[in-house]
């Protein structure tokens, strides 16, 4: 057989991760008549289907997923290996791969990425959100941001954020009408606004407060999996939402939301960071989570308060 080339390597990645080869020749910055040659011809070298080809997507096949999983942890060990040697310690360049849950970026993107891509202008960053949980290693990414829960075990794992929560909040236009619940067990007469899961199932709040527990009971007036959609109707005065309460503190405070059951909460824990334990890190993800601990560090101490 011919020798393969990182970069059809890469590119057999990429069109697996993306789903089709125009996304994939989007992120490679290629024409996708490039990436589609770039698979035929690997594929006609080892002699195996490694996709199966529709008019709207392409998937790995079973000898394509077993290959994709032998050639990540390698070229990821290459990828480190070459940005390494080529990397000044002081000014750290290269790619960043993650994969964030959809509309996670308030509770992290203008206080933590922004300034550190400004502080490392070499470093570039290409982000996908996916509210499924996914394998970052096999699915070719650098580092994943999750619920701290929602972490592998076997990751590392740095701390993004505070210890969050989501509250329950309607507008006063609604509460004006239907009335202002005074216990969770009063949500089920109310009109209320779930979050749909990525596996279909709509998300029954699970309400505590220090030793007591409730879980919504009614059925939803409407369910999104859009967390913004479920935002526009509370603000819009449809019904009663449970949402993370950094997603509607400016409401709350301007008086377009009310928070209502003030001791009752959904804890959340701490979003975070993680990445596999591989011995050699990249340079451009070493310097990210430097940067995050530097900034919980400075944070913490007694002169940020």
């Amino acid at each position: 057989m011919n020798r393969t080339g990182l970069t059809e390597l890469e590119i057999v990645l990429a069109v697996a991760r993306r789903g089709t080869f125009k996304a994939a020749a989007s992120e490679l910055e290629m024409s996708p008549s490039a990436v589609t040659n770039a698979v035929a011809a690997l594929e006609k070298r080892l002699g195996v289907r490694l996709f199966n080809r529709t008019t709207r997507s392409v998937a790995l096949t079973d000898a394509g997923r077993r290959f994709s999983e032998k050639i990540v942890p390698a070229l990821a060990m290459i990828r480190s290996a070459a940005e390494e040697a080529g990397s000044d310690p002081g000014d750290p360049a290269g790619m960043l791969r993650l994969n964030v849950p959809p509309e996670s970026s308030a509770l992290w993107y203008a206080s933590i990425l922004l300034p550190f891509l400004q502080r490392y202008p070499r470093i570039r960053v290409d982000i996908y959100s996916q509210k499924e949980r996914v394998d970052i290693v096999a699915d070719g990414f650098d580092a994943g941001i999750r619920l701290a829960e929602d972490v592998p075990g076997d990751m590392i794992a740095v701390r993004l954020t505070p210890e969050m929560r989501m509250i329950v909040v309607a507008a006063p236009a609604y509460l004006a009408h239907a009335g202002t619940p005074q216990t969770p067990e009063a949500l089920d007469q109310h009109q209320t606004l779930c979050m749909r899961m990525a596996d279909g199932s709509v998300y029954r709040w699970e309400l505590s407060q220090q030793q007591q527990r409730y879980r919504l009971q009614g059925e939803p007036r409407m369910a999104a999996s859009d967390m913004s959609a479920i935002h526009q109707a509370a603000l819009a005065g449809l019904g009663i939402a449970c949402m993370t309460e950094q997603q509607v503190a400016a409401d709350v405070q301007a008086g377009r939301l009310v928070h209502l059951l003030p001791g009752w909460q959904v804890p959340l824990g701490a979003l975070c960071l993680y990445y596999p334990g591989h011995r050699l890190v990249p340079p451009a993800l070493r310097a990210l989570t430097d940067f995050v601990r530097a900034q919980r560090d400075a944070s913490a101490s007694p002169e940020a308060g």
